[in-house]
């Protein structure tokens, strides 16, 4: 990509290309501290070599495939994850009424489609443009991206999506149209890594909200050295499993 004037270069990606090196991202002293590349596409095999490397794609509607990978990198180990004491009683009193259940997989492009909703609103705008939301299906079909739904009284009410490559999760967006949906199903994310030994979710940036649940930031080598060594084959099955609840509640029986 031609240079705009005082702006670091910017490598432009044909489809098919490799990805430079995150090392070679803009700095926190660029305009866009994490940016990569630009171009290419969001084709199946480009999102996994893009995820495996430690880069993901972040654009808004009339900008070209933007490429990140920000440093430092917020991810949260799932036994770090703070339950607060409120959250805590609104899923033990949801579960003995009978009132949840987590569903992973069950409808994912209702939940991609929700969380671009959410997005636009909050945001004036949405990062879950069209093409990603095609692109990210195309990725679910293909076993890599999956759904964590909150169900409450027989109704959707929340979850998220994420990205599954071997043991690494890599968490993109939620929604949430009743009070703490998006925290449970956060929480049943949480318990289900527990479960399979998965020790790492990725969180992307550094927010408020996810440091009051635990977060911590990486610097980008030690993240992308921890990707490497995980995102390898065998991935768990994506199933949730309400025994799973047990990991926060172990003197009760779900």
């Amino acid at each position: 990509m031609s240079n705009a004037k005082n702006l670091p270069y910017l490598p432009w990606l044909e489809p098919g290309d490799a990805f430079p090196h995150v090392s070679s991202a803009w700095s926190n002293q660029d305009p866009a501290p994490g940016l990569v590349a630009a171009g290419g596409d969001l084709s199946v095999p480009t999102l996994i070599e893009a995820y495996s490397q430690g880069i993901f794609p972040w654009f808004s509607a009339g900008q070209p495939i933007l490429w990140w990978s920000p440093d430092p990198r917020t991810v949260l180990r799932p036994e770090a994850f703070r339950l607060h004491r409120s959250l805590r009683k609104t899923l033990r009193r949801l579960l003995i009424d009978g009132r949840l259940e987590l569903r992973m997989d069950h409808d994912f492009e209702r939940v991609i489609r929700a969380c671009a909703r959410t997005t636009r609103k909050e945001q004036d705008g949405t990062w879950i443009v069209p093409g990603m939301v095609s692109a990210y299906t195309a990725l679910h079909h293909a076993g890599l991206a999956h759904s964590v739904e909150t169900w409450i009284d027989g109704e959707l009410a929340g979850g998220l999506y994420a990205v599954s490559i071997g043991s690494m999760v890599f968490g993109e967006s939620m929604f949430s149209t009743r009070t703490d949906a998006s925290k449970l199903a956060l929480t049943g994310l949480v318990a289900f890594a527990q479960a399979q030994n998965l020790p790492l979710i990725d969180c992307q940036q550094n927010t408020a909200h996810m440091a009051t649940l635990g977060s911590e930031t990486y610097s980008r080598a030690k993240f992308c050295e921890r990707v490497h060594s995980l995102a390898v084959p065998p991935s768990p099955m994506w199933k949730f499993d309400p025994v799973y609840w047990n990991h926060f509640f172990p003197d009760d029986s779900f």
